[in-house]
């Protein structure tokens, strides 16, 4: 094993605190990465990991070898791929929030799978924002405003959003026509898993964006639990039109003060620093880009 395998093991354990996890992310037997990890610590002369039996953890040492590490292997990828044109290869870890999977990425992701045959694929499903390095992510798909600095963000989207609600609701509230209207109306509460509060109503009047925060008996947490609350008349809503397109196509939902639009939905694919020269993180960032840059060129439908 030549010494930048033993820095692809190393940083592997860092990123995913165990032994175990770091083996099974690199296909190998766990005696072959606990002696290659013992064979490095003895040639460097320093402890880099504290091991219990909880937890798998850099030593101080450890960090500072980590961090040159991550600099060093992705240079090597960079130059590897600047000088052989060899297809990217090997398994994909990415995580996709779950409506824009189903409506975007499902449907026509056996394209990016012709296009490079030798990248295996694991697909998770979660509206949260995951512990990338520590869970063994390669890069999500996010909706929203993103604030974790420490990772990279590239904007690939920025989807319409319309504000609706079921004909029966209506019947019972009546159409709001102006924004004074809303006093008179509650809302479904989405409620943000980055901070744990419901999300106010956002319009646009001219150039100011204007949030109403509605009264609601009713909060969810999950993309369709929203639409279907609202589907089901329990208040007004705020989607991305792609979403509920045929609901409003067939009267199941009306859109509402469409003079006041609310601000579009950015679409991001997030990565760590240490993930961002990878041959196969780079290639399915820029396919994503190209799916939902224009999302009526997709024709989207859900899988």
């Amino acid at each position: 094993m030549d010494r930048f395998q033993e820095m692809q093991v190393f940083v592997r354990i860092a990123d995913r605190r165990s032994f175990s996890l770091a083996a099974s992310d690199l296909q190998m037997p766990r005696t072959t990465v606990t002696h290659c990890i013992q064979r490095l610590e003895a040639r460097l002369g320093v402890r880099l990991l504290e091991r219990t039996t909880r937890q798998v953890r850099p030593t101080p040492d450890g960090d500072a070898y980590y961090q040159r590490c991550v600099r060093l292997l992705a240079d090597l990828e960079e130059a590897d791929g600047a000088f052989r044109d060899a297809p990217p290869k090997g398994t994909l870890r990415v995580n996709l929030q779950g409506t824009l999977a189903r409506f975007f990425v499902m449907p026509v992701l056996d394209q990016f799978l012709a296009a490079y045959p030798d990248i295996t694929l694991h697909v998770g499903e979660d509206d949260r924002l995951v512990d990338l390095v520590r869970e063994g992510v390669d890069c999500v798909l996010r909706a929203g405003t993103l604030k974790d600095s420490s990772l990279i963000a590239r904007q690939v989207a920025s989807l319409e959003q319309v504000t609706v609600a079921s004909p029966a609701y209506l019947a019972r509230h009546g159409i709001p026509t102006r924004m004074t209207d809303l006093a008179q109306h509650a809302a479904v509460d989405y409620v943000s898993s980055a901070s744990g509060r419901p999300l106010p109503l956002e319009f646009r009047v001219g150039k100011r964006v204007v949030e109403h925060h509605l009264p609601a008996r009713v909060s969810v947490t999950g993309a369709d639990l929203y639409t279907g609350a609202a589907l089901a008349g329990l208040g007004i809503v705020q989607v991305p039109r792609y979403r509920i397109a045929q609901d409003i196509a067939e009267g199941r939902l009306q859109v509402l003060l469409s003079r006041y639009p609310p601000p579009p939905l950015p679409v991001s694919v997030v990565y760590p620093q240490s993930r961002q020269l990878s041959a196969r993180v780079r290639v399915f960032v820029q396919w994503l880009g190209e799916r939902l840059a224009d999302p009526g060129r997709v024709n989207p439908r859900p899988s």
